[in-house]
Formats: structure tokens, sequence, C-alpha cells
């Protein structure tokens, strides 16, 4: 990538966190989070003063409360859901594509899986619109939220592609060919997806990236305060949830973020866990939020250049 790309990609990178907003999957629709100070940024050093903000930035967890996380979990998951309450709905296969597609003039491409509304969709299009190179495709599960971000008043068929699209059928295709993407954002998705399907899924977009592409991932971490708060009954397998309404909810480690990307060939660039304080200033309640974040690259081809490049360094060591 070209130094002005890589620019405006770390501008997206940050804007597009500086304005996610947590939050359970069928509440999509909700206004974004803005925080007044950069994420990472606010350290909590005087515990007196916990309830003067809402979030607190890479907070160490005590052994009690590691402990109590990890008893909370074995409390909630004692009792599984039946088998076959576990069943979930499959879309239809579509025809393959093989005409010009959207953005297929475009230089740069990113595409937002799982995109709701559009809470981030329009923040991106924003910093891209003086940027006629750049093309972003979106797509949800939920025809709805799609049909909302395209009936945006910001929303610009030129520089994006709204669609409807299930990640777990391997047989959907997409509305552009294979290896074309530069970005891929999976942000509080894949953890909704059951724990049998996550590698296909990570592998098929695996497949959507070019050479040196990059896949930005976050989600929920073990122990966040959204798996301590589940309830007997709700636990459908390991460290796998399901809520009332039905959507799911797992919850990673570092090890498996690894483990699933790079099986899937590409190359780790950032993984990490991402520790928090949420408070409610109002009710003085403090709150755990773990989160695992990553950057995780497409290789470039091993060329014959290279090749030559590394045996001679072999050859002269």
């Amino acid at each position: 990538m070209c130094p002005k790309v890589l620019i405006r990609m770390n501008v997206i990178w940050r804007n597009y966190f500086s304005r996610l907003r947590i939050r359970k999957v069928p509440h999509r629709y909700q206004s974004s989070y803005h925080p007044v100070a950069p994420l990472g940024s606010r350290i909590l050093t005087d515990p007196a003063k916990v309830f003067e903000h809402n979030m607190w930035d890479h907070m160490q967890w005590s052994k009690e409360e590691e402990a109590a996380a990890r008893k909370k979990v074995e409390e909630n998951s004692a009792v599984r859901v039946l088998l076959e309450e576990q069943d979930s709905k499959e879309h239809r296969k579509g025809p393959l594509k093989t005409e010009l597609f959207p953005g297929s003039n475009a230089t740069f491409r990113i595409l937002e899986v799982g995109c709701g509304a559009g809470n981030s969709v329009f923040p991106i299009l924003n910093t891209l619109q003086n940027a006629p190179e750049f093309f972003l495709y979106c797509c949800d599960f939920a025809s709805g939220a799609v049909e909302l971000v395209k009936s945006h008043a910001s929303y610009r068929a030129a520089q994006c592609c709204a669609f409807v699209h299930d990640v777990c059928d391997d047989g959907l295709p997409y509305p552009f060919p294979d290896g074309i993407l530069d970005v891929i954002l999976l942000v509080f998705v894949l953890s909704s997806i059951h724990p049998d399907r996550m590698q296909g899924v990570v592998n098929r977009l695996s497949k959507l990236l070019k050479p040196g592409g990059m896949l930005l991932f976050r989600d929920y971490g073990r122990y966040d305060k959204t798996q301590l708060r589940f309830k007997r009954g709700h636990c459908l397998s390991e460290n796998f949830y399901v809520r009332g309404d039905g959507t799911r909810a797992y919850f990673f480690t570092k090890g498996e973020v690894h483990d699933m990307f790079c099986k899937a060939g590409l190359n780790e660039k950032q993984n990490l866990v991402d520790r928090r304080l949420q408070v409610n200033r109002k009710k003085k309640v403090k709150m755990h939020r773990v989160w695992v974040q990553g950057k995780f690259q497409k290789p470039l081809p091993f060329t014959q250049k290279s090749s030559k490049l590394v045996f001679s360094l072999f050859s002269h060591g």
C-alpha cells in the first residue's frame, strides 16, 4: 500500500472504533457512542475517582475478580440448551456472477461485514468522499438493516454497495470476485455465529482479500460482562450462549483468535485483549469489558525475486 492509503486507513480504523458502540445484536439501530477521550488513553490511577467517567482503559483484574468471573461462567453454563433447539435458518444459494461488478473501477476496496443500519458505514463514507478510488461494500444478515442503509441520505451507490448476505452460507456468492479486497472489517459479528461454522466463515473471508490485504477484527473476550450476565439455561456450548431474542454470543480468547485466522492463511499483525472498566455513574455500578482486537494480513506472494533475495541472504550467512 502507498503511504497515502496507509494514512487514510489508519484514520478510518481509529474513527471506526471511536464511533463503535457495543450493543446487543438486535439493537443495531441506536446512534453511535462518541468517547470524550481517545480510546486507550483514559487510565484509572485513583480508585476514588472511578465514577467520574463511564469507561476506563487497560484495566488489570485482581485474582479475586478473575476467579469470580470464572465461577459465574461455570454457573451459567451448567445447564445447556437442547441440541434440537439450536437449529438456525439457512438461505438459498444464488447464482454466481461473472459480469462487471459494483466497484470494479476502484483501486482500493473495503468490506464491512455486519453493517447494521450503517452506524459505521456513513462515517467511513464521509472520510472517503473526496477519494473516488475507494469503494465500500457493506453487508448484513438482516434485510431491514440493509434497506435502512440504502435509504439513508448519505448513501452513494457510486462509492458504496450494501447487500444482504449470510456469511455462513459458503455457496452464496458475493457481488464481487475473490481476491480484490484491501480491507475487511469484522467487528462483533463472528461471536454471533456457531463455533462449528466460524472457521469456514474466516476461510471464506480470507479468499476475498488480495495479497497484502488486511482483516481488522474485534469481538467479545472471555469473561466480558455480557457473558457474566447470562442466566442458567442459556448456554448452548462452552462459552457460547443464546439470548432471549434468539441471537447468539460467543466469548473468545486471544489464542482462539490467533489459531482461527492463521489457519485461514493470514499472518497475525496484532492480537490483544482490550480490558476496560465501564461504570454507571448514576447507579454507582462497575462493569468489566473484555474485547479481543486483531489485525491479520494476507501474505504477499513469494515471487522469484524474493526467493533470490532469501537465497542470497542464506548463502552469505
